[in-house]
């Protein structure tokens, strides 16, 4: 201080004014860096004001507002976030944002998924789908061969085989017809190589009826055996890998009326063909899953498959949306993926739930269709789609 008045008595009148901000300069920069040293000692602080949704360390959501109370200065310890602590419990979260629409829709839109596994696949395959998208499931159950009560499994008392797919899915719907036909509204059977965005999956049945007798899924029509058994009808059904969904009514109607050997088959021949046939001849209507814009949801192959076009023969053949190509042709809703191997279920988790590009903030869309398509009720008119 005594220096300070030193510069002072040295200075002409004229500089008075000069040298006074100067001196009053030289003080307040001796405040702020004292100031900054406290506060710098309190690890550091998020911008409450850009990020104004943030996931606290406890795993409530805080908005940037109860924080405006209270200044810099007056803030406890535990008001500061820690970025090593934050990065270890972050992985506890599937959301940064906002989830109060997919909460809303879990509890409004319960949807029982079924996957069909083996005793070879439980531990790579299945164990993947229960730690990764399966936990966002209403309900999940695992039906193989044999039981297994440390997994759990629920074991069918049906050989392994491709032959044997047909007879495992009818005993899984039976059992699941006698056992939790109350506990969900939509059922849903998977491959344990399917993954399903299920928050997409419950946005997209949201708009439908589960009273009525519906049938979604990958649609396929077949090429050359025309009509089902007992309706004058061009065999269409959907794919078994990309997961297909039924009503509460339609698994209704299986229950009461799908052990008969003449309106369902029970066992040998594809699994996907065989119970969508059983759908048509039970008058479930297979319906269409497409978005708003016409893109597909429910996929038989990987992500890869469909941006770059690549398909196998048969399936520009079966496809009955014309085996269309491309990011463009998927919805951004989109729902399944088919052939996720174990390693990639949970790079598909990371891409879906926690990549985010900074600064981008996503609104909702509207894309599902008024009312959905009922290709069977189209097939009576004009038979089979392009």
């Amino acid at each position: 201080m005594s220096r300070n008045i030193t510069v002072l008595m040295r200075c002409g009148r004229a500089s008075v004014r000069f040298c006074l901000g100067f001196v009053l300069g030289l003080a307040l920069a001796s405040l702020l860096a004292a100031v900054i040293m406290v506060s710098g000692s309190r690890r550091y602080l998020v911008n409450r004001e850009v990020n104004r949704m943030v996931i606290e360390p406890d795993g409530k959501y805080q908005t940037s507002e109860p924080w405006l109370e209270k200044s810099v200065l007056d803030r406890e310890l535990q008001d500061i976030r820690d970025p090593l602590r934050d990065l270890e419990n972050i992985d506890g979260h599937f959301y940064h944002d906002d989830d109060t629409e997919v909460q809303r829709l879990a509890k409004e839109v319960r949807v029982l998924i079924w996957v069909m596994t083996s005793p070879k696949t439980l531990q790579s395959r299945a164990k993947e789908v229960r730690d990764t998208w399966g936990t966002r499931a209403n309900q999940i159950l695992f039906f193989s061969s044999k039981s297994d009560p440390d997994f759990p499994t629920i074991g069918l008392d049906v050989p392994e085989g491709r032959q044997h797919l047909l007879e495992k899915t009818n005993r899984a719907f039976r059992y699941i017809y006698d056992n939790h036909m109350d506990d969900a509204d939509w059922f849903m059977k998977v491959d344990d190589d399917t993954y399903v965005i299920m928050e997409n999956l419950r946005y997209f049945l949201s708009g439908e009826n589960t009273s009525e007798p519906l049938f979604f899924g990958h649609h396929f029509h077949s090429p050359y055996r025309r009509l089902t058994r007992l309706k004058n009808l061009p065999l269409h059904y959907h794919s078994g890998g990309a997961g297909y969904v039924i009503s509460k009514e339609a698994l209704r109607r299986f229950g009461e009326k799908g052990w008969d050997e003449s309106v369902c088959r029970q066992s040998l021949g594809a699994e996907d063909v065989g119970f969508g046939e059983c759908m048509i001849n039970l008058g479930v209507r297979i319906s269409d899953s497409t978005d708003a814009l016409g893109r597909s949801r429910f996929h038989c192959f990987r992500p890869l498959s469909f941006t770059s076009g690549i398909f196998p023969g048969w399936y520009r053949l079966f496809d009955a949306n014309g085996a269309r190509k491309g990011a463009e042709a998927m919805s951004d809703y989109a729902i399944s993926f088919h052939y996720i191997k174990p390693d990639e279920m949970r790079l598909m988790n990371y891409f879906i739930y926690r990549l985010q590009p900074y600064g981008v903030l996503h609104g909702l869309q509207n894309l599902n269709r008024k009312h959905s398509d009922t290709l069977t009720d189209h097939m009576e008119i004009n038979v089979g789609r392009p």
